[in-house]
């Protein structure tokens, strides 16, 4: 019993040795992609902080449970995110964690969608993403297997997207006489000659 009970204290350990390396790796990443993409002044940049809950019983038998939130931080103060932010910061956090979610968890991950991005941006904050976006499509780029989704209504988020070298077209989702749904291609220099 003791060899088990060693074991699982050492597995323990090694769990959460992993698991602080990889917050540690989101946070650089999700520090990157802030810095990069909000306009505001009143965040310098967003984390996710970790606290921890020790179970009961013995070294073997505790049962550790982690909570997560998000801190804004400017300058030497740190404040949760949930309850003194706006909408959009809100937003664009959620967009961001999930960004550095898959850039590092997911790097050999074929697909990557998002659905409305720019749902309560302001103008600034869409453009940056937008050059974002295709920072990390050109990251990507070479990888061969890296398909961005994007849905949206916004299509001048879309022709800022087509902006980049790596984006020549995208679908539009039309209705016919049926009220049958059909893709069109189309290029994104039809939206940047008014062709929408």
């Amino acid at each position: 019993q003791k060899d088990l009970d060693n074991y699982i204290v050492a597995y323990r350990r090694a769990v959460m040795r992993c698991h602080a390396d990889k917050m540690e790796k989101i946070n650089r990443c999700l520090r990157d992609l802030w810095v990069t993409v909000y306009r505001g002044g009143d965040i310098d940049y967003i984390e996710i902080r970790t606290d921890e809950d020790d179970g009961e019983g013995g070294a073997a038998k505790k049962r550790k449970t982690v909570n997560y939130r998000v801190v804004m931080q400017k300058g030497d103060v740190s404040v949760d995110m949930r309850q003194h932010s706006s909408a959009g910061q809100r937003v664009l956090a959620a967009l961001l964690i999930r960004l550095a979610l898959a850039e590092v968890f997911c790097n050999n991950c074929g697909i990557i969608t998002l659905d409305e991005p720019t749902t309560n941006l302001d103008k600034e904050n869409v453009q940056s993403l937008a050059m974002a976006l295709s920072s990390f499509i050109k990251q990507r780029h070479g990888s061969g297997n890296f398909q961005l989704i994007v849905i949206t209504h916004d299509e001048d988020f879309v022709e800022l997207l087509g902006r980049s070298e790596f984006i020549d077209y995208y679908f539009k989702v039309q209705r016919d006489s049926n009220n049958h749904s059909f893709l069109t291609r189309k290029s994104v220099l039809d939206l940047t000659h008014g062709n929408k």
